[in-house]
């Protein structure tokens, strides 16, 4: 009840306060640092993408990850750490060729994982291994969302991103209680509107004290252990979102891009 009304005093206060809240905001969005995982295998893409990892896709001559760091780019973003494993020459090959271009002014690392550790363990490994502090934004690199970051960012951590889609139950759903995150449904073949992981979230470094594991997920470990704590916070976003992890979005991604 807290952070719910915690929560209403904030979004009261944004709408009194917001020459306030804009000068706020561009000074985190100049401190946030968003970490991308770009390490996966991309499975299931692999019949239409075989030659580079999935953010890479080619999407009209360029990498589908060019699209994506323009519109972060866009959206005030400049901190980037690009979490690696396979194929993790050809992203830091592409990486390295931007630095006058899209990333021109950007400040960009990448950790390069020594194994696969899931995304929770790549996301810890990088913590770690970067001395990371504090908030910090995550997103996958193969899911496209139009906008989110400006209020992701205003949010306190820890807080995801959802969105409502028609086929909820291709990507598992998300269960709402007003803005709060109670509980998370696995995959299935039910076919019913409703609300999913975006694929952005905000956490902090303490979200991982808990967790003893190498090798382990942020949506089985993380974000169901937040949710049951009442910790987990919802940014309901009305934008686009395609996951091209298949070849019927992929292709979709395509034709929005060149529309």
């Amino acid at each position: 009840m807290a952070r719910w009304l915690m929560r209403e005093f904030q979004k009261r206060f944004l709408k009194r306060n917001k020459t306030f809240l804009s000068a706020k905001l561009l000074n985190l969005l100049d401190q946030q640092t968003l970490l991308v995982l770009s390490g996966g295998f991309g499975t299931r893409l692999k019949s239409v993408v075989s030659e580079v990892p999935k953010p890479l896709a080619p999407v009209n001559g360029r990498p589908f990850l060019y699209y994506q760091i323009n519109n972060w780019t866009s959206q005030g973003l400049k901190k980037f750490i690009f979490l690696l494993f396979n194929q993790s020459e050809l992203i830091i090959n592409f990486l390295t060729s931007e630095k006058d271009g899209i990333l021109k002014g950007c400040d960009v690392k990448w950790v390069v994982e020594l194994e696969p550790m899931g995304t929770g363990g790549a996301v810890a490994y990088s913590v770690n291994h970067l001395n990371i502090k504090g908030d910090f934004l995550v997103t996958n690199a193969d899911t496209w969302l139009g906008s989110g970051i400006n209020e992701i960012i205003a949010s306190e951590a820890p807080a995801m991103a959802v969105i409502k889609v028609e086929d909820s139950g291709r990507y598992g759903s998300v269960k709402l209680s007003n803005d709060q995150i109670v509980s998370f449904e696995e995959k299935s073949d039910r076919t019913d509107a409703g609300w999913i992981n975006a694929g952005l979230c905000k956490l902090n470094t303490q979200n991982f004290k808990t967790i003893n594991e190498k090798v382990f997920s942020l949506e089985q470990s993380i974000f169901p252990m937040l949710a049951k704590q009442g910790d987990l916070t919802a940014v309901q976003l009305d934008t686009e979102f395609i996951d091209i992890g298949i070849p019927e979005d992929y292709f979709r991604f395509i034709k929005f891009v060149k529309s």
